[in-house]
């Protein structure tokens, strides 16, 4: 479990195929202190580390990972938000979030508004997904709050902090990101449903 508040940024320095997975080759200020095994957030995707040494780490994503998320569009030079998992005696600075991607969306939109930025979103509500006003979202495994809500899409904030220390500083309109929503509005909308 993770929280959606990042520790750091990667860089893919290596991609290798094999079959129907990619081997990613990332480095980072944490890889060091990684350890195979370990479950880390790479833009919002629970990946296992399979191997770390020399300031760089290496993790595997399966044809299922890379047909439901933005992992197939990865290069090398990419920038990628990192997270370990939260320990049992850590604080809840962000949301929950599983790193279990629902869908991809679209950024639509970037606007600088008096030092910080917005960013509006879009993506297929024929997945059944929502977002609520106000409510949390992870973006590439960011904890965000949405606001502007529609069926399809919705707007989030990004004060300079978060600008500076993720992927949202190369973010750009016509871009794929990650989405996940939130837990708890997944429960409810799916007992609403099985209620009629």
């Amino acid at each position: 479990m993770f929280t959606g508040i990042i520790e750091a940024l990667g860089k893919v320095e290596r991609i290798v195929t094999d079959q129907t997975n990619k081997h990613f080759c990332i480095s980072s200020p944490i890889s060091q202190e990684l350890k195979t095994d370990q479950s880390v957030s790479h833009n919002g995707v629970c990946l296992t580390v399979t191997k770390a040494e020399g300031g760089k780490h290496w993790v595997t994503a399966v044809d299922e990972t890379l047909k439901k998320s933005t992992l197939d569009r990865w290069k090398e030079g990419s920038q990628i938000n990192l997270e370990r998992c939260m320990a049992a005696n850590g604080r809840f600075d962000g949301h929950i979030v599983q790193g279990h991607v629902d869908q991809v969306g679209t950024c639509v939109r970037v606007q600088e508004v008096g030092g910080s930025w917005l960013f509006d979103f879009e993506y297929d509500p024929s997945a059944g997904n929502i977002t609520v006003e106000k409510g949390s979202i992870s973006v590439d495994g960011i904890s965000l709050t949405c606001f502007n809500i529609k069926e399809n899409g919705f707007t989030v904030t990004i004060i300079p902090y978060t600008f500076e220390n993720t992927n949202f500083q190369s973010l750009r309109p016509g871009d794929r990101v990650n989405l996940e929503f939130d837990i708890i509005g997944k429960y409810v909308q799916r007992l609403l449903k099985q209620r009629g």
